[in-house]
């Protein structure tokens, strides 16, 4: 892992030299993924992002699109925001249906379901709040597939969350997905890793 929390056109790679490291770039952030995923409940996965997750996501993109030095401004300012500051976790939550009218049917219930993440640790309560770049609950109450949410932490929470073999919850507290799941302590132990 890189530690840094910006990624800057500097960072980013020609495309044909991507190309040809392509294949193993991305096993290697895979890897390192693993202890970045935590499933809650039966179709939501929480996708723990930071500078090596993004840089990633920045690099497909442009490899995909091709858009060249015009493409690369947008990329930033849409990924940057998601890599953690220090202070604060973040993280792609995606509700995972694969039929189009069951998943249509789940989403019209869900609307807010951003507002009631929450990580849960001892004495502790780290609230998530949604990615502020778009409001993904639609007026009629209809929630996004895919969220983006930031969990700040105070400095003595975050101190908490880095204390080994603690239980760790994270959940939604929200009337139509009320479901919680545990940490494994490598998935806490690689997050803790985002905090200062």
């Amino acid at each position: 892992m890189s530690g840094k929390r910006e990624i800057t056109p500097d960072d980013l790679m020609p495309i044909e030299a991507y190309e040809a490291d392509r294949k193993a770039i991305k096993a290697d952030i895979i890897k390192m993924k693993k202890h970045r995923r935590q499933e809650v409940g039966p179709v939501c996965c929480f996708y723990f992002e930071n500078y090596d997750t993004m840089w990633l996501q920045v690099q497909e993109m442009l490899y995909i699109e091709r858009g060249g030095q015009e493409q690369i401004e947008d990329e930033l300012s849409a990924y940057n925001p998601l890599i953690p500051n220090g202070s604060e976790l973040t993280a792609t939550v995606m509700f995972e249906i694969d039929e189009p009218d069951r998943r249509a049917r789940f989403l019209a219930k869900l609307g807010g379901v951003e507002e009631t993440a929450f990580l849960k640790f001892g004495d502790e309560m780290v609230k998530g709040l949604p990615e502020a770049d778009v409001d993904r609950t639609t007026a009629d109450g209809k929630a996004s597939a895919v969220q983006f949410l930031h969990f700040p932490f105070t400095p003595a929470q975050a101190a908490a969350f880095k204390e080994a073999d603690q239980q760790v919850i994270l959940g939604f507290d929200h009337p139509s997905y009320r479901h919680m799941a545990v940490m494994s302590e490598e998935t806490r132990a690689a997050l803790a890793q985002d905090l200062d």
